[in-house]
């Protein structure tokens, strides 16, 4: 068996297409989707991914703005920032670059985003409406993965999903939306007893615990569905957290690394910024 590679780049492109009708539409009414970005440092994956947003924005049609801010500023500092990009009219969105610099207060910040503009679906309130099963900002990569499985043309219902990781970010968000699909869902981490046989449970396999290829062929069930989500780097390149080529030779589909999960993410964050404008529309 070799699987079939889930090309996120173009179902991203896709996606973004529809994006800018749909923010082309809004600004004929009047209303340009904007979308704030707020950068604490100088990390450098932090700018790659600055950078990748604010050329999808203007893919889409979106105004976006980047609010650079020293290593040195405080919690305060930066969330007296954001406290005024939630009264600016022209910001639908506010998107917080993650990680932040040591000392930094990042849930504090988090929980500073006006909830009707957090386009990542990071803040408590984001999150509450999604395990309360009534969604509204999705965060990007969890919504993006859903539409990478859903692309493969598998029902989801009644499957043995497997997520390996438990963030916020990713590992707990992904386990609601197989929930609401009728998934049955297993949450396994680094820490899980016997995760071979866990993972080769899975009908879809998601990992996302940043170890480079922790998940190997020998873990997969022949026919899965498997989702990479990391991105590490080993030896200057970019690797994921399943070994791609043994994996391949096992599943039925599989997200590379890159052009995988990474490009429907950022996609995602452009749905949710048009999104956040079509509300502040009402």
């Amino acid at each position: 068996m070799s699987a079939k590679i889930i090309d996120g780049r173009s179902i991203a492109a896709e996606l973004e297409r529809k994006v800018a009708v749909e923010a082309a539409q809004l600004a004929a009414a009047g209303i340009v989707p904007g979308l704030a970005v707020v950068l604490v440092g100088d990390d450098p994956a932090s700018r790659v991914y600055v950078n990748s947003k604010k050329k999808a924005c203007q893919r889409c049609g979106i105004h976006s703005e980047e609010i650079k801010m020293p290593a040195t500023a405080s919690t305060a500092e930066i969330v007296a920032q954001v406290e005024q990009l939630n009264q600016s009219k022209d910001i639908h969105g506010i998107l917080v670059q993650l990680p932040m610099p040591a000392g930094i207060d990042e849930q504090q910040v988090i929980n500073s985003v006006h909830p009707s503009k957090d386009v990542d679906g990071f803040h408590p309130a984001s999150l509450g409406r999604l395990f309360s099963d009534d969604p509204l900002f999705v965060p990007c990569t969890p919504a993006g993965i859903m539409d990478l499985v859903k692309s493969t043309g598998i029902e989801i219902k009644g499957k043995e999903c497997v997520v390996v990781g438990r963030s916020l970010i990713v590992g707990k968000p992904i386990s609601m939306l197989l929930l609401r699909e009728h998934g049955t869902v297993t949450i396994a981490h680094s820490r899980t007893a016997n995760l071979t046989e866990v993972c080769r449970r899975a009908d879809i396999l998601v990992v996302a615990v940043g170890r480079p290829q922790l998940v190997t062929g020998s873990m997969i069930k022949p026919g899965a569905v498997v989702i990479d989500v990391g991105t590490n780097k080993v030896n200057d390149r970019l690797v994921g957290d399943v070994n791609f080529e043994e994996a391949a030779a096992v599943a039925s589909y599989i997200t590379p690394v890159p052009g995988g999960v990474g490009p429907m993410t950022i996609a995602k964050l452009m749905e949710n910024t048009v999104l956040a404008a079509r509300l502040a529309k009402r």
